[in-house]
């Protein structure tokens, strides 16, 4: 018997997007969906292209309206959730696609964030390696009640240097990653810097100096990966495509690493995971190629003047960044196969 789901905020981009996966999920059957301001009108108003889901209203976004459910996916600003999934029960397996339960240091939520903590969950990054172990965090995720799903920017970074840093192949103290975000990646809100006459045509840098929200997450992870603080320099940049990450991560290399030993290191991370693709040497990803898809695209490489790895990820920041990577999750925590209903294939062109 399927087991019967809730999506709070369907009406954005990641509740959207979850509601697509979902739609072909042969056992999470969406029987309730929410919003804030669009409460009250038909789904298919906000989202015109989930025709599978026509009969469905949107309802107000409350702990009553979304208990009772097996599981709930809350799609909602960050800050929202906390005390709505306080409300929730134990019995009720809750994904949060929000901030609000990812950090561990409450003062790193502090800094960038600010309000209530509401403490952290079991982390929804399956491949993630963990510092002196020999599992992947999908061990943590079995059987679990609550779970938070990565930031999408801080997805395409951890997967691009999370290998290097576990098997102290790279200098923990000299991280840099530039990325190109779609703009989805901020929400369906209205803002001046989102308008299309603003994109097109441009690319435009955002959070320079380390202050993007994603930044303490990335290094919490990275820290999981190899186990010691991590020095970060992480730029984002608005570029005028819907939906997509390409994150260029570069790492000053540790004495006698070669590009064997790298390949070697990624290969053996990577080479059994169904969602995450290294690509041929010399080969490098792009956002096209994982549009619509579940899946990272990762190409590795040395730049030898500069003394330096550098590895390139593409991701679906709506997908692998976010819903899919909810999903995928849920399918785990609930104790389903992993891959079940997440699409490997992209969309092209």
């Amino acid at each position: 018997m399927a087991f019967s789901v809730a999506v709070a905020g369907a009406s954005g981009y990641a509740g959207g997007e979850l509601l697509r996966i979902l739609a072909s999920h042969p056992e999470l059957e969406v029987r309730t969906v929410t919003a804030h301001a669009n409460a009250g009108e038909r789904l298919l108003r906000v989202h015109p292209h989930l025709a599978s889901y026509a009969d469905l209203v949107l309802e107000p976004t409350t702990a009553e309206v979304l208990s009772g459910h097996d599981v709930v996916f809350l799609a909602l600003p960050h800050g929202a959730s906390g005390a709505i999934s306080a409300e929730l029960g134990e019995d009720t397996l809750v994904i949060d696609c929000g901030a609000d339960h990812r950090l561990e240091r409450e003062e790193d939520w502090a800094e960038y964030y600010g309000g209530d903590f509401f403490g952290s969950w079991a982390y929804g990054l399956p491949e993630l390696e963990l510092s002196e172990s020999t599992v992947k965090q999908r061990s943590n995720l079995a059987g679990v009640s609550r779970v938070a799903v990565p930031g999408c920017n801080v997805t395409a970074i951890t997967l691009a240097l999370a290998p290097a840093l576990h098997r102290g192949l790279v200098h923990a103290a000299d991280l840099t990653a530039v990325l190109a975000v779609g703009p989805s990646g901020a929400g369906k809100k209205a803002a001046v810097s989102l308008l299309g006459s603003e994109l097109i045509g441009s690319a435009n840098p955002y959070a320079v100096t380390g202050g993007h929200r994603h930044n303490p997450e990335v290094r919490q992870n990275l820290r999981r990966a190899g186990g010691a603080e991590v020095t970060l320099a992480f730029t984002p940049v608005l570029v005028p495509m819907a939906r997509g990450i390409l994150a260029t991560t570069t790492a000053r290399l540790a004495d006698g690493v070669d590009a064997a030993a790298l390949r070697a290191a990624y290969e053996e991370s990577y080479g059994a995971e169904r969602f995450v693709q290294l690509l041929p040497e010399d080969e490098w990803p792009r956002t096209g190629d994982v549009t619509g898809s579940n899946r990272a695209s990762i190409g590795i490489g040395i730049d030898e003047r500069a003394g330096r790895f550098v590895a390139v990820a593409a991701i679906d920041n709506l997908g692998k960044g976010t819903a899919g990577a909810a999903v995928q999750s849920a399918n785990i925590a609930l104790g389903l196969e992993e891959s079940l209903g997440l699409p490997l294939d992209g969309v092209a062109p």
